[in-house]
């Protein structure tokens, strides 16, 4: 099952959810409308918000959630689609951001709007659309507080693990408890925000609250080593050039990989390279990681986190819902792009 399929089982809950966020990035600034425009015009995958819609139904299933109709037919609460379109504002901010501080000219394949409009104009956007990510989740008939916690959360989390890994890339000290904790940061906690936020908006136990959190934790870092596995595969066209994290100081899962399957071998030479930006760090690192498959490595410990991704769902009862998150797993484990 692919994501069209996904959000093709969503049925019209996923229309509502598309018609919420035009709704809310709505301004009457041309200029305004014209940028979210054009970021819109190019979405990427949405996982955030169908992962938020997914808890919902799936713990809205049976006893101690919102009962939940048959699929295609819109039954979500107004809630579940705020907190769904707050996740995709905020990554999306996160996103024009990154952006600017990595000085980023393309984005999904497409120019970036640093490299259309300029640095401040990509700030600017990305503030509107955090703050209207914060007016989603605090304005409505209902605040709940612990939903307003997750997100505040998440955005700590976002600057702590961008934070560790300028740090890292400093001093080229990077090692797997490390890497973990920033990609946790920069991707896991806001996939676990949006899950749990999906459950509390049908009014889930406590029990599957910590069940879609474990998954979303667990899928979030899946997720995260499978983009870091995409920059030493260049036969992939994913819509940005191999050996980027390299060229950014970033020692990612496959490297560290190679590390521990070559027995440290050159180990020090190599982070000494990159954090100096020697020359011919790029090819010199892609190549030891060819030689010493790291990317075997990094895709191993991916599948043990979609494992744990998918058993943590055990406790929920069984229903095609359960079953589409499984799926969603599934897919990260595999994607191309």
């Amino acid at each position: 099952m692919d994501l069209d399929a996904l959000r093709k089982l969503i049925g019209k809950d996923w229309d509502a959810y598309r018609d919420f966020l035009y709704r809310q990035i709505g301004s009457d600034v041309s200029l305004l409308r014209d940028l979210n425009a054009e970021v819109l015009s190019h979405e990427g995958k949405q996982l955030r918000p169908l992962l938020c819609l997914l808890a919902a139904r799936a713990c809205g299933t049976g006893a101690g959630g919102v009962a939940v109709p048959e699929s295609g037919s819109a039954s979500l609460p107004e809630l579940t689609l705020r907190y769904a379109v707050a996740g995709e504002l905020l990554h999306n901010a996160t996103l024009l951001h990154d952006d600017v501080a990595d000085e980023s000219d393309l984005r999904r394949g497409r120019p970036t709007v640093r490299s259309l409009f300029g640095p401040d104009v990509s700030v600017l956007l990305g503030d509107f659309w955090l703050a209207r990510a914060v007016d989603g989740v605090v304005s409505g008939t209902v605040c709940d507080s612990e939903v307003i916690r997750l997100f505040s959360k998440t955005l700590q989390d976002l600057a702590e693990g961008e934070m560790l890994q300028l740090e890292r890339a400093a001093d080229g000290k990077t090692d797997e408890d490390a890497y973990l904790r920033i990609i946790y940061g920069k991707t896991a906690s806001l996939f676990e925000a949006c899950a749990v936020a999906g459950a509390c908006s049908v009014g889930a136990s406590a029990v599957r609250k910590q069940a879609v959190s474990e998954f979303a934790r667990s899928l979030g870092l899946a997720f995260q080593i499978r983009d870091d596995i995409f920059d030493y595969s260049p036969e992939l066209d994913t819509g940005k050039p191999s050996g980027e994290d390299i060229g950014e100081k970033k020692i990612t899962l496959p490297l560290l990989g190679a590390f521990e399957n070559a027995g440290h071998l050159r180990e020090e030479e190599l982070r000494a390279d990159i954090v100096a930006a020697r020359p011919g760090v790029k090819e010199s690192v892609l190549a030891y990681v060819r030689e010493f498959d790291g990317i075997g490595y990094a895709q191993r410990r991916l599948e043990t986190f979609v494992e744990r991704a998918s058993a943590a769902l055990d406790v929920l009862e069984d229903s095609v819902w359960k079953d589409a998150m499984k799926q969603l797993a599934r897919y990260v484990a595999v994607r191309k792009v």
